[in-house]
């Protein structure tokens, strides 16, 4: 393979900046084919985005001769239905976050890919960009020593939409597993395990505080990782002010930053203290589709797979209960 064809299953939101034209500003990756249930929809997305061809079948684009790679950006409910497909054709696969509705959907993706020698890929694409990659060589350098604990605290205000009743596939725990905590709080943790290693005990409590829907808006939880650390955070999308704060405290010092906000990444300790404003790309997946191509052109390996996206949906899954 000397480039990486790309098709996309749900051309939506996430498509038209974090990730779709970066899928044609990789090197040695193109952007073939795209699809989407409404027709007029996709073949606008595709004139727009000058993909060659469009469809409002996905097992058309699946079954397209030259797309090597399908990227499913989807919501969750049918991320399993889509990659199953995808890997019965016998083609590679990138699903967004989270990676399904439960444990056991990963589980059963994760073997399917396994079992057609297939790479599954994630969005986890945090694991991929630069600013949580220092903060990932301060800690193998022991720049704060020895990790002792993580904390992080999340607040958002209420959303417009919701507030005004209307739907939301976001907080439809039939669509999308749960509410906010999911579809947010999935990328925290997960990059929790990339940076802090595997966890081994999570607790949790959740409500519903607001009543506007029928997930959840209020999450507290706890976790251990295998090497000793212990976590903690909180999530709340019923507050006054929004909130993105993470502190892991080590045996030597600190370092702080924001999962989602554009902020300095900062280390404290008694030897130095840093502050480095690490600017994302213009296309937020950019790095994440980069180290995929790299990977199936030169097996470079990647950070966000089927088997590391999976203990994510199952942290989620302590806290919240089985049926998140």
């Amino acid at each position: 393979m000397q480039q990486v064809r790309w098709g996309i299953i749900g051309c939506g939101n996430v498509t038209e900046l974090k990730s779709g034209p970066a899928f044609n500003k990789v090197e040695q990756s193109s952007l073939v084919a795209v699809m989407r249930r409404d027709a007029a929809k996709a073949e606008d997305y595709a004139k727009r985005h000058q993909v060659p061809r469009w469809y409002s079948d996905a097992q058309q684009l699946i079954n397209d001769p030259e797309v090597d790679a399908v990227y499913v950006a989807t919501p969750p409910d049918s991320h399993k239905d889509y990659a199953l497909l995808v890997a019965a054709a016998g083609k590679i696969c990138c699903v967004e976050k989270p990676m399904a509705l439960s444990t056991a959907e990963c589980i059963e993706m994760t073997l399917a890919f396994e079992q057609k020698q297939l790479p599954l890929y994630v969005a986890y694409y945090r694991r991929s960009l630069p600013r949580f990659l220092k903060i990932k060589e301060w800690l193998e350098q022991e720049l704060i020593g020895v990790p002792r604990q993580v904390q992080w605290s999340f607040c958002r205000t209420p959303n417009a939409v919701d507030l005004a009743g209307h739907y939301n596939w976001r907080t439809d725990p039939a669509k999308s597993g749960g509410g906010y905590f999911i579809d947010l709080a999935s990328h925290g943790l997960d990059l929790f395990l990339y940076l802090l290693g595997d966890v081994q005990d999570v607790r949790g409590i959740s409500q519903n505080q607001q009543q506007l829907y029928a997930a959840e808006d209020a999450v507290s939880a706890v976790w251990q990782f295998q090497s000793g650390c212990l976590g903690s955070g909180f999530w709340n999308f019923a507050a006054a002010q929004r909130t993105d704060r993470v502190v892991i405290y080590g045996s030597k010092g600190r370092i702080e930053f924001s999962v989602f906000e554009n902020e300095p990444v900062l280390l404290f300790s008694a030897e130095q203290q840093l502050s480095l404003d690490i600017a994302h790309p213009e296309n937020i997946q950019f790095y994440h589709i980069q180290a995929m191509v790299q990977d199936l052109l030169h097996g470079t390996g990647h950070p966000s797979t089927g088997k590391t996206a999976l203990k994510a949906s199952w942290m989620m899954e302590q806290i919240l209960g089985p049926e998140f």
